[in-house]
């Protein structure tokens, strides 16, 4: 059975450029089209007076995301004429340029899909002409965008005659007020500025020429004055700089009195944002230089910052297995992300800023509180959650014996091995934390199903529908905590065999509570599965259920009798 949380959840950001920076009611119009759809959430509105242009910035769920961008470009069709525009920056159309980019729990095949799609949405229902650029273009010719957008609107007219330039989507016919979009899938930037203790521009520019794709002219001779090479046709030739994907160039800010690397990341995962900081640290330390911070520009995904923090973990020699706000704290204070001003992750971190704070779940609760509700008059939270809550502590004392493990003095050659088994321990952590919420949802679908009106023949076939749903539902969840709970025993059992034998009894204790959050769980299954109409499925989760569960007991005993056996020498000794 497929594990609704293996994986993260999976979000896109849009960043369309509409033709409009001056009238902010028109602005307005169309973000408001943005705002109004479920799931997805407005980041940021930039209008430009001067390129009378606007840059907005959306992210959420694919579906959502689409839906939100079509409504955008639609409206921008209805209050944009691009007859009547002027702007210094390039533009072929009301909506210029619409791209998608995967920020979690999404790979770019899969936003190359949502990207064609809107695409083909927007020329086929809004009979505007459409060009896929980057990732989604079908054409290599189209993957710059600069070549989609050359002859700009006024040479629409003449490019759509010629077939090299037909529309991916849409007519090939000149709309003259909306123009045409390019729509396209790209990789996610990051803008990211490394703070220096100097006020010399030369300086710092020569260090973004040092790390920057591009790099800088070459020269014969003398590096700085010697005659610039050019090649056959003229142009001049480069050396190129250290980094991949790496945009950057040196500048002063007159705000903080320092000079900065101010960089562009054009992809992350060619160059993430801790090896640029390194690059930068090693390039500048060569030129007599210290870096004393940097920040982020605008949002960064979740994964950039834990990936920076795991970095200097392990250059630490230090376990990952560790908890994500401490994974964030590490990666802030090793960037110096707050040197300047204060990093908070809740309006820094892409996903945190889209996560729904009104909603009260348990595990937001203190743990007075969450026993307090357990007590109380209220039939949930009940035994399901209660269970993939032991089994959260189960595989939080498994992790915590890693941990220990990998920090134990003398066991230095051993740090990663223990490392690899808290960060499992972890992942399967936060599946049963969300197991906790996810079991109350499944007895509340239940009462919701059971309270649908059941007056005519229509009105009861679709209330049993619904409670023979919701019943299959509230079998699941149970039956995934005991699949993950069982998860932990490969942690827990290593960990008491293998781990530091000072927490032997609180690998002994986690392996109880495994134990328990499996059983009790399989007792919620039970009982739910007893009122499934469909027999078969009812009895395929009460006999795996039930393997689970002895294999399970089975684990716990053997794991019990050896740290028992331990103990008993410890006492002897």
């Amino acid at each position: 059975m497929q594990d609704s949380f293996t994986s993260e959840k999976r979000i896109i950001e849009c960043v369309p450029n509409f033709s409009e920076g001056n009238d902010m009611n028109v602005i307005k119009q169309i973000t408001d089209e943005i705002a109004k759809v479920e799931g997805v959430k407005l980041l940021n509105i930039d209008p430009g007076k001067d390129t009378n242009r606007t840059v907005v910035t959306f992210a959420g769920e694919p579906e959502q995301v689409v839906i939100a961008a079509f409504n955008a470009i639609k409206k921008a069709a209805e209050l944009i004429d691009m007859r009547k525009h002027k702007g210094k920056h390039p533009r072929m159309g009301a909506t210029d340029v619409c791209p998608l980019i995967p920020v979690s729990g999404i790979s770019m095949e899969e936003t190359v899909i949502y990207a064609r799609k809107l695409a083909e949405k927007v020329g086929n229902d809004l009979k505007i002409p459409v060009y896929c650029y980057e990732y989604a273009a079908f054409i290599d010719e189209r993957r710059n965008l600069s070549n989609c957008r050359a002859g700009e609107y006024e040479g629409l007219p003449q490019k759509l005659k010629d077939p090299q330039w037909k529309p991916d989507f849409g007519p090939s016919e000149f709309n003259s007020t909306a123009g045409a979009t390019a729509i396209g899938a790209r990789d996610f930037l990051v803008a990211y500025n490394i703070n220096l203790n100097t006020t010399s521009v030369r300086r710092a520019n020569a260090i973004a020429f040092d790390i920057r794709e591009k790099g800088r002219v070459k020269r014969e001779g003398d590096p700085v004055t010697g005659k610039i090479v050019k090649d056959e046709q003229g142009n001049s030739v480069y050396t190129p700089g250290s980094l991949k994907a790496c945009k950057a160039i040196g500048w002063y800010i007159k705000e903080y009195g320092i000079a900065q690397i101010s960089i562009n990341l054009t992809n992350i995962n060619i160059t993430p944002i801790h090896i640029a900081f390194e690059e930068v640290c090693k390039k500048a330390d060569e030129r007599g230089l210290r870096v004393t911070g940097s920040e982020i520009v605008g949002l960064v995904p979740l994964k950039a910052i834990l990936d920076a923090g795991k970095y200097f973990l392990k250059k630490q020699k230090r376990s990952t297995g560790i908890a994500e706000n401490e994974i964030i704290k590490i990666a802030v204070k090793s960037l110096g992300l707050s040197d300047i001003k204060p990093f908070n992750p809740d309006e820094k971190i892409i996903e945190y800023v889209l996560k729904d704070k009104n909603t009260d779940k348990l595990m937001d609760l203190k743990c007075k509180d969450f026993v307090d509700e357990t007590a109380s008059e209220s039939p949930a939270p009940g035994g399901g959650s209660v269970s993939a809550l032991v089994g959260t502590l189960g595989v939080s004392l498994g992790t915590m014996v890693a941990n220990l493990s990998s920090h134990k003095p003398g066991w230095d050659a051993k740090w990663e091995y223990f490392s690899d088994y808290a960060e499992k321990g972890q992942e399967i952590k936060e599946k049963l934390l969300q197991l906790v919420d996810e079991d109350t949802i499944a007895f509340n679908k239940i009462m919701d199903a059971l309270a649908l009106p059941k007056n005519t023949e229509d009105e009861k076939k679709i209330r049993a529908e619904e409670i023979e749903n919701a019943t299959l539902y509230a079998i699941e969840i149970p039956f995934r905590v005991m699949e993950n709970a069982y998860k932990s025993f490969e942690i827990i059992k290593t960990m008491a065999f293998d781990g530091n034998p000072n927490s032997i009894s609180d690998a002994g204790v986690a392996a109880l509570c495994a134990s328990m959050a499996i059983s009790g769980a399989y007792l919620n299954v039970k009982i739910n599965a007893s009122g499934l109409k469909n027999k078969s499925l009812a009895e395929h989760y009460i006999r795996k259920g039930k393997e689970i569960e002895d294999d399970a007991k089975n684990v716990t005993n053997e794991i019990i009798s050896y740290v028992n056996s331990k103990i008993q020498s410890f006492d002897k000794n």
